[in-house]
């Protein structure tokens, strides 16, 4: 089933009632309910906002992903659940014990993919992808070559122009691919907890600051869909520098987004469970390939 993200951008007070969350609202006096079971994410912007304790315990005991909001507005933490599986203990030992050559045939599949899926965006959008498709097919084991730096360079010169350069702290559209991935790695992050999986220990990305590496990692394949969106805002004249309420509800509609894994379409917030899952039976030495979806 689809979980429903909710997204609060105005003072709040939220507890929780038989199951429910209480969702109350200062400024108009309502009171709103939502069944815990059917929400994904709780995006907490505004600073006046209030969340009591058995509220928290029981959106975590759900898997519900509740992202906090710093005084710039964008996601700064997240809280996420420490026993999301019941085979816990037994999946972080197949992860930590995982070989180094999985890890390297791993990484290849990833980058194989996101390149594919980069090309496919450029063709959607009649963009002409030069020699991305030919870098795909030459994507090395752990991507030793680095095809994926190599492409690129290419794809965000075709699908922004040849002016712009993708830089965290850079001009726009650059927040809006910011903002966006901070979303995609949260769905990505509650995601693996979900499967049992730890992700902090990537397959590639090892910073050791960094507690999110696996999800930096599986997030890749799934950067387009992002960017697809980023660039419709783009495209429609969207001032690529402000992030009001209307931008981020758009960028929030890409956990939605229908993906394609196989033959059969789920939305995106479904697919990465699917992806995770897949990843944490490779651990298990059960199969040798995750599951990622095409881009079409």
């Amino acid at each position: 089933m689809l979980k429903r993200t909710l997204f609060f951008t105005n003072p709040t007070y939220l507890s929780a009632r038989q199951n429910q969350l209480v969702i109350n609202l200062p400024q108009s006096n309502e009171e709103k309910t939502v069944p815990i079971e059917d929400i994904g994410f709780v995006i907490l912007e505004h600073p006046q906002t209030t969340i009591t304790l058995p509220a928290m315990q029981q959106l975590n005991e759900n898997n519900v992903a509740v992202v906090m909001c710093n005084q710039q507005h964008l996601p700064s933490a997240m809280l996420l659940n420490l026993d999301g599986h019941h085979l816990q203990g037994e999946l972080f030992r197949q992860q930590v014990d995982s070989t180094q050559s999985l890890k390297k045939q791993l990484w290849q599949q990833t980058i194989k993919c996101k390149i594919h899926n980069q090309v496919s965006l450029l063709k959607s959008k009649s963009i002409e992808s030069g020699s991305l498709a030919a870098f795909a097919k030459e994507v090395k084991s752990d991507d030793s070559s680095n095809r994926e730096g190599a492409a690129a360079r290419i794809y965000w010169s075709r699908l922004f122009g040849t002016d712009f350069t993708r830089d965290r702290y850079g001009n726009g559209p650059n927040p809006l691919l910011n903002y966006g991935y901070i979303i995609l790695r949260s769905a990505v992050t509650r995601a693996l907890v979900g499967s049992g999986l730890l992700p902090t220990l990537g397959i590639h990305h090892k910073n050791r600051y960094n507690a999110y590496c696996l999800a930096d990692d599986i997030m890749e394949p799934y950067r387009p869909y992002v960017d697809d969106a980023v660039y419709e805002l783009w495209q429609s004249g969207c001032d690529e520098m402000i992030l009001d309420k209307n931008t981020k509800a758009h960028l929030l509609q890409v956990l939605s987004c229908d993906v394609t894994i196989g033959e059969v379409q789920r939305p995106l917030m479904i697919a990465l469970s699917h992806t995770t899952a897949s990843l944490a039976r490779c651990f298990a030495g059960e199969e040798k390939k995750i599951v990622y979806p095409n881009y079409n």
